[in-house]
C-alpha cells in the first residue's frame, strides 16, 4: 500500500509577494486542518443504518464509517483536526430529529474520532435545541470517545475553562463562540452554558488562554447568513475587530452551509465558511453538498508564528432521488458519501461522465468561492496536494 504523506509547499514564491518570514532556528511546527459543518439530516441516519447492515459495526445498528471515510486519508494526516458539530446527540437508540430541533446520534462522534478529528466546536445556533441536559449529553460522549471540546459548557466552572491541547509541543488553545438561536435560546440561568459571539468576550478569553500558557489561539465562529456565498458586513466588521484587537492566531468561520472566501485579514488567516463537512438537506441545492477543508501549517519564526494556508475540496454524494419502479440513472452514486474530490479526479477509473462532471464544478466552484477576496494573490492560498 502507498504511503500517504503531506505536500505542505513551503517554499517560497516569486514575484510580487513578500519574502516568506525565515523559520527560527530548531522551531517547532505543526498542521491544523478544519472542515465545515457535521449537520446529521435523517436521511444520514438512514445511510448509517444500511451501512450498519452490511458492515456489521457500529452501535445500535448505526455505522457512519462508511459516509465519512472518504476524508479520513486528509484529516487524519494533520497534527491536530478540528471539527464543528453543529447539533446535540441524543442516546444511540434514539429517537432522533432533524430540523428545526436537531437531536442526533451520538454515534457520529465515534466515527469523527475515527476519522482522526482531536477537538470539535460545539457553539452554533442549535446547541440548545434541546435544553442544557442535551448539552451535557453530548459533551460526555465527546469525553467517552476522546474528543476536546469548545464553546458550550456543563457547569459555570467549566465555561471558564480553556481547551488547551499540547501539539507537536506548542501549547494551542482552541475557543469557538456563536449567534443565539431565536428558536431556543439559552435560558438566563444557565447562559454561562453557551458561548456567544462578541468581540470583547473573545478577547477575554484569548487572555485567559494566553495566562494559562496558550502560544498559539484558534478561533471558531458561527457568524454570517445561511446559503450565502459571500461574507455579510457583520462577518467582515468582526473579522477586522478580531484581527485588529487580539491576537488571535487564526479564524474558522461556520453556518453558512455554503464555502466562504479564505483571506487574510490584518495578517491573520480568516476561513469565513467552510461549508459543511456532512450534510443531507432536504432539498440539496448543489453549493450545500460541497465544502473544503482548511489546511494551515504553523512555522516558529522570530517574530512568531508564519502560517500558511491550503484547501482540499469535499462533496457529499447524494443518490438521486427514484420513483417506485423506475431505475436509476447508469453512473449514478447509490450512497450518500463524503468523497475528497481531487482524489476522484486524479483516480477516476469507473467513474461515469457525469460524475467527472460533478466532481470538476465542485473543484472549480470551490476554488471560485475560496478564492473571491484575493486569497491566491499575496496571501498565497493554494490547493493542498497528496503525495503518494
Amino acid at each position: 500500500m502507498a504511503v500517504v504523506a503531506i505536500a505542505t509547499g513551503l517554499t517560497v514564491s516569486c514575484g510580487s509577494q513578500a519574502a516568506q518570514p525565515q523559520a527560527k532556528a530548531g522551531g517547532r511546527s505543526f498542521t491544523v486542518a478544519a472542515a465545515g459543518d457535521v449537520l446529521i439530516h435523517p436521511e444520514l441516519v438512514e445511510q448509517a443504518s444500511k451501512d450498519a447492515k452490511e458492515t456489521g459495526r457500529g452501535k445500535a445498528g448505526l455505522d457512519f464509517g462508511p459516509l465519512m471515510a472518504g476524508v479520513k486519508p486528509v484529516i487524519s494526516k494533520a497534527d491536530l483536526a478540528i471539527c464543528h458539530m453543529e447539533t446535540p446527540v441524543g442516546k444511540p437508540e434514539g429517537p432522533f430529529e432533524g430540523y428545526p430541533e436537531f437531536l442526533v446520534p451520538p454515534q457520529i462522534l465515534t466515527t469523527l474520532k475515527d476519522v482522526g478529528y482531536d477537538t470539535c466546536s460545539t457553539a452554533s445556533n442549535h446547541t440548545f435545541d434541546h435544553g442544557l441536559k442535551a448539552v451535557r449529553r453530548t459533551l460526555n460522549t465527546m469525553d467517552e470517545v476522546g474528543l476536546g471540546h469548545t464553546g458550550s459548557a456543563r457547569t459555570p466552572k467549566e465555561a471558564e475553562q480553556i481547551n488547551i491541547r499540547d501539539v507537536n509541543g506548542v501549547k494551542v488553545a482552541h475557543l469557538a463562540y456563536s449567534w443565539e438561536s431565536f428558536l431556543n435560546p439559552t435560558p438566563a440561568k444557565e447562559s454561562w452554558a453557551f458561548n456567544r459571539s462578541s468581540t470583547d468576550e473573545v478577547k477575554k478569553a484569548e487572555k485567559r488562554a494566553r495566562d494559562k500558557g496558550a502560544e498559539v489561539v484558534i478561533l471558531s465562529l458561527h457568524w454570517g447568513l445561511e446559503h450565502y456565498n459571500e461574507p455579510s458586513i457583520p462577518q467582515l466588521n468582526m473579522a477586522q475587530r478580531i484581527t485588529e484587537e487580539t491576537g488571535v492566531d487564526l479564524i474558522i468561520g461556520h453556518h453558512s452551509h455554503v464555502v466562504q472566501p479564505i483571506q487574510k485579514v490584518n495578517g491573520t488567516w480568516v476561513a469565513y465558511s467552510l461549508g459543511n463537512q456532512v450534510a443531507r438537506h432536504s432539498s440539496p441545492t448543489g453549493l450545500t453538498e460541497e465544502g473544503a477543508i482548511g489546511w494551515f501549517e504553523f512555522r516558529e519564526t522570530a517574530d512568531g508564528w508564519d502560517v500558511s494556508a491550503r484547501y482540499r475540496t469535499t462533496l457529499v454524494n447524494v443518490p438521486p432521488e427514484i420513483e417506485a419502479g423506475d431505475k436509476a440513472p447508469k453512473g449514478a452514486v447509490k450512497d450518500l458519501r463524503v468523497v475528497d474530490v481531487q482524489q476522484e479526479l486524479e483516480d477516476p477509473e469507473g467513474l461515469s461522465d457525469d460524475r467527472i462532471a460533478r466532481y470538476r464544478l465542485a473543484e472549480d466552484r470551490t476554488r471560485g468561492f475560496l478564492y473571491n477576496r484575493g486569497a491566491p494573490g499575496g496571501d498565497g492560498l493554494k490547493r493542498l496536494s497528496l503525495e503518494k
